[in-house]
């Protein structure tokens, strides 16, 4: 099989590793209402508050979906909605206490999920893995590929 192949069938593995893993610690944090759509939600307003359109967009989804997502998440206490203040026609998202207590728990159930990685390689290649995949992605807003 070609080795490009191959080497994008483990790219994508190891990225489904890195999900699973956060979803446990995110689990076992006590964040099981949570899914991975709605860390790239909370990844958005942890930058600022936004519209529910400005999410729909930066999330790449309807903003039906966007707007059944932010209702789930404000029931469940993560975003609360506020006037916007320069347009009162616009509501603003923003995340509640608990909804940056949950992205830190994302963050820590990553960083611990990559730190086992260490169990698997060497330190060196894997801190040549953590330099070539920086060199690899592309800045821009950090979103779920449909």
């Amino acid at each position: 099989m070609d080795q490009d192949w191959t080497t994008a069938v483990a790219t994508l593995r190891v990225a489904g590793q890195l999900v699973q893993g956060i979803q446990r610690g995110m689990r076992a944090r006590g964040f099981a209402d949570l899914r991975p759509a709605h860390g790239f939600a909370f990844v958005r307003l942890s930058h600022g508050p936004a519209t529910t359109v400005q999410l729909a967009e930066h999330l790449g989804v309807t903003k039906q979906a966007a707007s059944e997502m932010v209702r789930h998440l404000t029931e469940g206490g993560y975003l609360r909605r506020r006037p916007d203040p320069s347009d009162r026609r616009q509501v603003l998202l923003e995340l509640t206490a608990a909804g940056r207590t949950a992205t830190d728990a994302a963050a820590a159930a990553a960083a611990e999920t990559v730190a086992a990685w260490r169990t698997k390689l060497p330190a060196d290649q894997l801190d040549q893995l953590s330099a070539a995949l920086h060199a690899l992605a592309e800045p821009g807003p950090l979103r779920p590929v449909w």
